[in-house]
C-alpha cells in the first residue's frame, strides 16, 4: 500500500498542470512533466508529442492567444507501485476567446486525463499523458496562438 504523502504528491502534480495552463505559467510545467515525457491530446490514438519542450510548445500554440481558461479536475484515482504511479482524473475545460475571437462561442471539452508518473530526485513527474476528450462544444477557433 502506498503512503498518503505519495498519493497527495501525485495529485498535486496533476493539479499543478491545470494551474500552470490557466495562469500561463509555462515554466512551472518543468515541475509537471519529465524531460522525456510523451503526451497525446484528443484521444489515445492522437499523434504523440515527444518531450516536455514539444508538449509545452503545443499547449502554448492553443492557449497563448486564447482568453481566460479554466481546467477543472476531479475524481482522482491514483495507484502507486514503488517509484511509478498511474493517475486518472476527469476534466472539464473551458476556453473563452480573446480580442476579435471573444464574440465566438466559448470552447469547452469534457474528458479524462490518464497519466503515468515516475518519481525523480526532484519529485513525481508525468512521463506519459493522454487527454481523452469525450465531448466538445462551442467553437475551437477560440484556441489560437498569440
Amino acid at each position: 500500500m502506498c503512503s498518503c504523502q505519495d498519493r497527495n504528491a501525485v495529485a498535486d502534480v496533476v493539479n499543478r498542470y491545470a494551474y500552470a495552463l490557466d495562469t500561463r505559467q509555462w515554466r512551472s510545467l518543468d515541475d509537471v512533466f519529465t524531460a522525456d515525457a510523451v503526451a497525446r491530446y484528443g484521444s489515445p490514438e492522437s499523434s504523440p508529442l515527444n518531450g516536455r519542450e514539444e508538449i509545452v510548445a503545443s499547449i502554448r500554440s492553443f492557449l497563448d492567444g486564447c482568453g481566460p481558461s479554466q481546467h477543472l479536475l476531479g475524481t482522482h484515482l491514483i495507484e502507486i507501485d514503488g517509484d511509478t504511479a498511474v493517475a486518472t482524473c476527469k476534466a472539464r475545460v473551458f476556453h473563452y476567446g480573446a480580442g476579435p475571437r471573444s464574440s465566438l462561442p466559448p470552447y469547452e471539452c469534457f474528458g479524462v486525463y490518464r497519466d503515468r508518473l515516475r518519481r525523480e530526485s526532484v519529485g513525481w513527474r508525468i512521463e506519459d499523458r493522454i487527454f481523452d476528450v469525450h465531448l466538445a462544444i462551442g467553437d475551437i477557433e477560440v484556441l489560437q496562438p498569440a
